[in-house]
């Protein structure tokens, strides 16, 4: 499927600026609006119309009724009406015509004709009415194209490579089988499509020509329910004549080895190949070129080995020059094996971007540690493939290793990287420079090692580079500050995502692991989702989820589940209720929760059978992962404890699918389940003075009980006061997990503990997040100390240096260190908040949201007097803004009070006594000037 090709990389920078700030002494508020949306632009049109989950003009879409989202022209304050419609470009019909519809709805507006069927050809366009009814244009007509929606579209077989007798080879070898066939063209071509698949993973081409940009594809879902396939326009590659089709297969995730116990063959035993190629000639006749038994096979090709885990041998001696191109002589190939079975699993279009190529990065620093080893230092560790222009000596193997650190004399320290050999091989067939990289195995890495080089050899710069690999996601939010390390933490989240971020939300992208662990998931969930347009991502990996879920509802440790469907564990199982609902908190797509409401229910009902006297009882799992100071891995906060809390929290999020769903009776019924289990948990675990009781103290469990609400308001003031007691206690140090570190921050801020959230988070020591900047990441890491300049290397079993669960407070810095944050109860960014925090070291912040209706900023800078303020709000969009101050007459707009100006009837003034103001589209700048202290909250 081609989706818009993106750079990952947004500018993170916002322009801001700033002296030092007399934090607690800011506050008379200058109001002075930039730009307002006050002019109806009536000759505009809507612009960057998308489908469903922001495809821009797909092809091989995969939802035959979509959703269509559109942006309002700049000027445009909001919409009351709009008319869409979608024609049939083959059939030059309308398949649907909405007519007008009266609403201000601008985002996944469903389709309501017949459902689409496979291969159909749309092109759809939409006009709307702005706030003085005037109607706009019609936008510029976009197009899309069906793929294939059901494994009955497909006419051919799977085919595989027949075995081969290699007295060389290892049983556990992970070869690469090369496939081809030739076919005549006779006629004119008016288009070509290519559908295509894989049991493992593929490249084809077609002509001589790899056909896509794509890699590690169909991706990896549950593939005894689910196959992704993909749709190539490959008109131009398909020509009058002879034409040949090649096809490499890598076992991949399907039959390699998966996992740190080695197995092999979890899915099947050798990787397989569909394909369709249909060719549509000028006078309307198909021409179809199937997968079956007319091709032919061989494992004798240059790729020896590919394993994701071990790396890639090459024997460039073995090279087939024109394999793929016709007349090649393949008379010593085999013939394949085909098998028709197409029922099961499902054969769907890739629902989201394929992982690609999107950055290079360069050697920034060559070394030699031991004689003929060369180290070449990309200054980031990624995630991708090394490119290697090296000089060679015919039959002298190159051996390519890869770490994420180096070892303190130099070398490459590659223990943590476990069983997972990660090692590439390549054999030169003759004396030259070669240019190479590898096929289906990716390395997590910051450093490359060459050896094996011809004698005499001096290593440039221009050897190495690295291919950055990852689900091609839109970059969709960017955050800056005036503090160069609070900046690096950010860097550090985003090239942490980026790393994991392959198909699937991995744990780890470098050592014999690489699995969905659902807890690192659902903690990264809403920072994932400011950073990095990930909503059709998160809804393929939660259809993965729904189809390995139990019967008796427990979620897997790992989705897709190659632990034998173990699960059970508080806090990892709770993604199946915590991604749909923060997807949705951000999106505003209804449809997620649909689609996962079962399966949220089918958990919270494994929870209540294991729910007795206040208490959820017989569960294990894996506790407050990787707590500093614990006496084990899973922390302090007992299993017993973080069951009953995730429960409480699970079963309030399906009530509130419920009530979003207009499922009445189920949201009353939840509800009050919800209800109880709070109620009863608050007897249980918390006293009058709202201390923990009948287990023991930690930080997490505070954080959980009151960033879940679990408590009462008072008893979270009290809780509130112990967990920063526990904080003192800790010399200032947070004592927290996977499931307790992502709310420390937003919990001590909204029960009135900003300082401490400030002062945990800009912490230097041991465990902090600048404790592991200092030490040198350039992502996020396992463990707080998996190295320091002190003591060295962390615990070897379990020492990732790209895992991105500690990346989950990116979200209190985007939300309110920037203040940029949704409202659930209207989500999507319809209408936003603008909140910021002042305080710790910084004089600067700010965060930039393309939503999905343009453009969302929040940004402070003190100037030495005053603070200045910038808000963007988007069209068709509000925003309030919460001023930091009780004193309304420090509120001025254009040296007016603000209850006197023309904004007074946007003015209101909050619970807790702080004035804000309701904005519609525009840009906005307060000043917010030097007052008395006990003005500020």
């Amino acid at each position: 499927m081609y989706f818009e090709t993106r750079s990952w990389e947004l500018t993170e920078s916002i322009g801001l600026m700033g002296t030092t700030m007399n934090s607690r002494g800011l506050i008379g508020i200058l109001l002075v609006p930039l730009t307002m949306c006050q002019v109806a632009c009536w000759a505009a049109m809507p612009e960057q119309l998308v489908v469903g989950e922001g495809f821009v003009e797909p092809l091989g879409f995969h939802d035959p009724t979509p959703t269509f989202s559109w942006k309002l022209p700049v000027g445009t304050e909001r919409q009351t009406s709009y008319q869409l419609e979608v024609r049939d470009v083959l059939a030059e019909e309308s398949v649907w015509d909405s007519g007008w519809v009266d609403s201000d709805q601008s985002v996944f507006v469903p389709y309501g004709g017949t459902p689409l069927t496979s291969r159909q050809q749309l092109r759809w366009r939409v006009r709307f009415r702005d706030q003085d009814g005037l109607a706009s244009d019609w936008s510029t007509p976009a197009h899309f194209e069906m793929g294939l929606l059901s494994s009955e579209d497909w006419k051919s077989q799977w085919i595989f490579q027949s075995t081969e007798v290699d007295s060389n080879a290892d049983s556990e070898d992970e070869r690469v089988a090369y496939l081809r066939r030739e076919f005549p063209v006779a006629n004119k071509i008016a288009r070509a499509r290519l559908y295509v698949t894989a049991r493992g993973l593929y490249e084809v081409y077609l002509n001589g020509q790899k056909v896509g940009i794509d890699a590690f594809t169909p991706g990896w879902t549950s593939y005894a329910n689910r196959i992704d396939t993909q749709t190539y326009d490959v008109t131009r590659q398909v020509k009058q004549g002879e034409n040949a089709l090649g096809a490499m297969l890598g076992y991949g995730w399907y039959a390699g080895r998966l996992g740190w116990s080695k197995k092999w063959n979890f899915y099947g035993n050798v990787p397989e190949l569909l394909l369709q190629l249909e060719i549509t000639f000028a006078d309307g006749e198909v021409q179809t070129i199937a997968s079956d038994d007319a091709w032919k096979s061989t494992l004798d090709g240059p790729i020896r080995i590919s394993s994701i885990y071990d790396g890639e041998t090459y024997d460039a001696r073995k090279a087939m020059p024109g394999w793929s191109d016709p007349a090649f002589d393949d008379s010593s190939w085999n013939d394949v094996a085909t098998s028709a079975k197409l029922e099961t699993p499902m054969l769907t279009p890739k629902p989201f971007a394929p992982v690609r190529v999107t950055e290079t990065l360069s050697t920034q620093r060559i070394t030699e540690p031991e004689s003929g080893r060369f180290v070449f230092d990309l200054g980031q560790n990624m995630v991708g493939w090394p490119e290697i222009n090296i000089p060679v000596e015919k039959d002298q193997m190159v051996t390519i290793r890869f770490a994420e650190m180096l070892n303190p004399d130099g070398t490459m320290y590659t223990a943590n990287y476990r069983s997972a050999k990660s090692i590439d091989f390549y054999t030169a067939a003759s004396t030259g420079t070669i240019s190479w990289k590898p096929t289906f195995t990716f390395h997590g890495f910051r450093y490359v090692e060459l050896s094996g080089l011809p004698v005499g050899s001096t290593p440039s710069a221009d050897w190495v580079k690295g291919l950055v690999l990852h689900s091609d996601l839109k970059p969709v939010g960017s955050f800056v500050s005036s503090h160069e390390k609070l900046n690096q933490l950010q860097r550090n989240i985003r090239w942490g995502q980026r790393g994991n971020f392959l198909d699937i939300p991995t744990d780890c992208p470098q050592r014999d692991e690489r699995c969905g662990w659902t807890g690192d998931a659902q903690a990264f969930c809403p920072t994932a989702m400011f950073n990095y347009d990930c909503h059709a991502f998160w809804k393929s990996w939660l259809r993965s989820m729904r189809d390995d879920q139990s019967s008796d509802g427990r979620i897997p440790h790992v989705i897709p589940d190659i632990l034998k469907n173990r699960g059970g564990s508080p806090g990892w199982m709770d993604a199946a209720t915590i991604v749909p609902w923060q997807v949705y908190l951000r999106t505003g797509d209804k449809e997620i929760l649909l689609e996962n409401y079962d399966m949220m229910a089918k958990l919270v009902g494994w929870y209540r059978d294991h729910y007795a006297d206040g208490v959820v009882t017989n569960v294990a799992g894996f506790g407050d992962w990787l707590q500093p100071y614990a006496s084990n891995n899973i922390g302090d906060t007992p299993h017993a404890v973080l069951a009953t809390l995730f429960y409480a929290n699970s079963v309030q999020i399906l009530a509130n699918s419920a009530r979003v769903l207009g499922k009445n009776v189920d949201a009353e019924k939840y509800g009050k389940e919800a209800d109880a289990v709070k109620q009863e948990l608050t007897n249980h675990f918390f006293d009058s003075d709202g201390k923990l009781q009948n287990a023991p103290e930690t930080q997490t469990a505070y954080i959980l009980a009151i960033a879940f609400d679990l408590i009462p308001a008072r008893r979270q003031a009290q809780a509130a006061n112990h967990l920063v007691r526990l904080i003192d206690e800790a010399d200032g140090h947070l004592r927290t997990g996977f499931l307790g570190t992502p709310f420390i921050n937003q919990v001590l801020d909204q029960t009135g503990h900003e300082e401490v959230a400030f002062s945990v988070l800009f912490k230097e020591t041991y465990p902090s997040w600048f404790y592991s900047i200092n030490q040198g990441a350039t992502t996020m890491w396992e463990r707080w100390n998996s190295y320091s300049h002190e003591d060295g290397f962390g615990n070897v079993a379990m020492n990732s240096f790209n895992h991105y669960a500690y990346g989950a407070v990116g979200q209190w810095m985007y939300e309110r260190i920037a203040g940029l944050s949704p409202d659930p109860a209207e989500p999507g960014y319809k209408h936003f908040f603008v909140r910021p925090i002042f305080g710790g070291p910084l004089t600067s912040a700010g965060a930039e949201l393309e939503t999905a209706y343009g453009k969302a900023a929040s940004e402070w800078r003190n100037t030495g007097d005053k603070v200045e303020m910038t808000v963007t709000v988007p069209s068709n969009t509000t925003a309030t803004v919460v001023f930091p101050t009780t004193n309304i007459t420090a509120i001025r707009v254009d040296g007016i009070v603000l209850n006197e100006s023309e904004f007074a009837d946007a003015m209101k003034t909050s619970d807790a006594g702080q004035v804000t103001v309701e904005l519609a589209c525009g840009v906005y700048r307060f000043d917010l000037l030097a007052l008395a202290e006990n003005d500020l909250q």
